[in-house]
């Protein structure tokens, strides 16, 4: 379909957009070909009239895990033990390509016109990223690890990561990685909140240097970069010198962590939901025990710090959410955006900004999407209030298109839960 959208404000995602009225946006079935005056012809195009409302670039979640939902959870689940059950007859695993195709159609309804996911089941997301490129069924722009590389006792080790007893398996991966024409390589080098078994131990070193090294330079060769999970500023560091691209999560920065960042070009991938619930909420509601209270606390504040001073050294931040941790659903991406203008202090403007522009151009396809301009694709969402007042109207988008598909009224099926206790935050 070729679509005019009129008689609305145009947010374009640049850093210091403003709305514009008085424009259309022509899109052709695929990409926006022309923004024009609103007095131009729209003969041969089916016009959708915005009422007032505001359109801009779709979302970019950065960070995404497509096999879980965010349920919240009574008592930690053994997640290698599910994988390996989902995984030992041949029913189950055609359950969780439902599973995760479903949830990819859930990020879509909710505004995510592309997600970059950092760990999964085998090689489902993949699976699931082909076939919506083939127009099999909607669903977001996919950019897929599959699964992570981990080490015995480490970070989602034998879930949504494998793992690599040596430097041979972990390169063999990313072989395989290849072959699934994968767009890039994640690493769980430290632990995380749930990990640690004392107060304090948040992000302990899980994988060698040598390791990571080894991944890092094989990956590069192939034209990969590598991101990885971190929530220590041992971790942080490690990590930056032996040449990991992206930063997932963070820590507390000192001056050789930024001066690493510079050095190796590398950016932060801030993910305030996850650590929010274990830090603030009553553990009579996270079902966290002290320890983890403590812990989350930690790696939340790490990250708010890390973020702050990535920003202000000039350091590239990017946005995800963490998406299958407990209490974080595939459909809030939202709230990472009120959170970082929240508690890292930056404009509504500037959260809006990083989660289109700044995510795709850190993605590697800011020259396809992330603004509204002639020549990339129609990925576009409409909300009825202003955003750069109001992040909280993200809650609802009234439109979405991806690629040119536009979808009316899209709506997903919240948990009352989640909603109840993450709106006192707000």
């Amino acid at each position: 379909m070729r679509y005019a959208f009129k008689n609305g404000y145009i947010l374009d995602g640049t850093e210091n957009m403003t709305p514009v009225k008085g424009k259309i946006i022509f899109t052709d079935g695929k990409k926006i070909i022309n923004i024009a005056d609103d007095n131009v012809s729209t003969a041969g195009y089916e016009v959708i009239d915005l009422n007032h409302q505001y359109i801009m670039p779709g979302l970019i979640n950065m960070h995404v895990h497509l096999a879980g939902n965010g349920k919240p959870q009574k008592k930690q689940r053994d997640n290698t033990k599910l994988v390996r059950l989902i995984f030992s007859n041949p029913i189950s695993p055609k359950i969780a390509y439902q599973m995760v195709k479903n949830y990819a159609r859930i990020a879509l309804m909710s505004g995510q016109t592309t997600i970059r996911t950092v760990g999964g089941l085998r090689d489902l997301d993949t699976t699931v990223r082909d076939e919506i490129k083939e127009g099999k069924y909607p669903g977001p722009r996919i950019i897929a690890s599959n699964e992570g590389i981990s080490v015995p006792g480490g970070h989602m080790a034998g879930s949504v990561a494998i793992i690599a007893e040596n430097n041979e398996q972990a390169l063999r991966h990313i072989d395989h990685l290849k072959e699934k024409n994968a767009g890039f390589v994640k690493l769980m080098i430290t632990g995380g909140v749930l990990d640690a078994k004392e107060k304090g131990t948040p992000g302990e070193m899980k994988m060698k240097p040598e390791m990571i090294k080894a991944v890092c330079d094989y990956a590069h060769s192939l034209g990969y970069i590598v991101a990885a999970h971190v929530e220590s500023s041992e971790g942080v560091r490690i990590a930056l010198e032996n040449g990991v691209d992206s930063i997932e999560h963070g820590a507390l920065p000192d001056e050789e962590i930024i001066r690493l960042f510079k050095e190796k070009n590398a950016f932060l991938t801030t993910t305030l939901s996850p650590a929010l619930p274990y830090a603030l909420f009553d553990r009579s509601i996270s079902h966290a025990s002290e320890v983890e209270q403590y812990n989350g606390n930690m790696v939340f504040e790490g990250i708010i710090e890390c973020s702050k001073a990535a920003l202000a050294n000039g350091i590239p931040v990017a946005l995800g959410n963490d998406v299958g941790c407990p209490w974080v659903t595939q459909y809030d991406f939202w709230r990472e955006l009120y959170y970082f203008h929240k508690f890292v202090g930056v404009s509504n403007c500037f959260a809006l900004h990083t989660a289109t522009q700044v995510n795709a151009e850190l993605a590697g396809i800011g020259d396809i999407t992330g603004t509204i301009e002639a020549g990339k694709y129609a990925d576009l969402i409409v909300t009825k209030e202003n955003p750069l007042d109001d992040l909280r109207t993200l809650r609802s988008v009234k439109m979405v298109m991806a690629e040119g598909d536009l979808i009316l009224n899209p709506e997903v099926r919240r948990n009352q839960t989640v909603d109840r206790e993450l709106d006192k935050f707000l």
